[in-house]
């Protein structure tokens, strides 16, 4: 538990603040909680959801989110972002930031990530400053678990995201332990490629991307999200990270 709590510090909670009170009860299930990415008027993270909306015509919310996560590395230049289910009826994106932003950038940079990427998407109504459910955690409507998950599981949770069980602590912590946080360099040159995409200006596109290096190349890994990922692949992905995959409940038939 105490190396999941490093990781969600590391990744999401405001740089600094102590362990925020009733975080270990949360994630163990003896209670659950909101808690806030923000302070000071900045946020740590940002949270996109991808649930099941009839204005999404029928479009599968992993599938939506495998696009979007895709561009954000393929198109904008950023790492991969943390893949959870909701355990109720979604996925979240991560995304992670090493300098708090301003939560009104951050808004800013939502909203055009959602026009470009997450069509369909809808966004709680306090935007980037909305508490966060942190996983893994029980979901109060359905009684399961919301979790961390390998981008190359998502398929296998595409009808049911959610957990019978509580999944092991050791195996969330090492869902988060590869992951890398946005730097300010990656951020501007996202803004940058959001901001033509937008048919912004030409002088205030030049400005913004004056002060930016292009990405490195290894901010794409290859393969991305593994929509197709056999049973086998993710079986021998997780023992390659020394993760035992046991990950869902079955219960026999009645």
């Amino acid at each position: 538990m105490h190396e999941l709590i490093s990781q969600l510090l590391r990744l999401y909670l405001p740089a600094g603040a102590p362990v925020p009170e009733g975080l270990e009860q949360h994630l163990d299930g003896r209670m659950t909680r909101a808690f806030d990415l923000a302070h000071g008027g900045a946020v740590r993270a940002i949270v996109i959801p991808f649930d099941r909306q009839p204005q999404a015509n029928g479009a599968d919310p992993w599938e939506r989110l495998c696009e979007a996560a895709n561009a954000l590395q393929g198109e904008l230049g950023l790492p991969a972002p943390a893949v959870s289910i909701s355990g109720a009826a979604g996925f979240r994106l991560w995304l992670s930031f090493q300098e708090p932003v301003p939560a009104a950038i951050a808004q800013e940079f939502l909203g055009q990530v959602v026009a470009a990427y997450c069509s369909g998407v809808v966004l709680p109504q306090h935007g980037v400053l909305a508490l966060v459910e942190l996983p893994p955690c029980l979901n109060g409507a359905t009684g399961k678990w919301a979790a961390f998950i390998h981008p190359g599981m998502g398929a296998s949770f595409a009808d049911e995201p959610a957990l019978e069980m509580p999944p092991p602590p050791a195996a969330q912590a090492a869902f988060l332990q590869g992951l890398e946080s946005i730097s300010q360099e990656q951020f501007r040159h996202a803004l940058a490629v959001l901001a033509r995409g937008a048919g912004m200006a030409e002088a205030e596109t030049q400005a913004a991307t004056d002060a930016v290096a292009p990405a490195p190349a290894s901010a794409v890994p290859p393969g991305l999200l593994l929509k197709d990922a056999t049973l086998e692949d993710i079986v021998r992905l997780l023992h390659a990270r020394n993760i035992e995959p046991t990950f869902r409940h079955l219960l026999p038939p009645r």
